[in-house]
């Protein structure tokens, strides 16, 4: 396992394809503990990069009768 922060798109991409190939490892694996620090790495990178505008309560409101229904 070999792992360094993200600090670019092309670091973000590899992490990127590396979960890729980890996904479905077993938890308590070398495989699935790498597949979660980089799932934790890439969250925090997208948070500070892309973060998601606040949507209007309407729209929320909705989107959770959505998921009821």
């Amino acid at each position: 396992m070999n792992i360094k922060p993200i600090r670019t798109e092309q670091d973000y991409t590899a992490s990127m394809a590396r979960i890729d190939e980890l996904w479905g490892a077993e938890i308590g694996t070398p495989e699935g503990d790498e597949l979660e620090v980089l799932a934790l790495l890439v969250s925090t990178y997208e948070d500070e990069h892309a973060p998601m505008p606040p949507s209007a309560p309407t729209e929320a409101i909705k989107f959770r009768m959505d998921q009821q229904a």
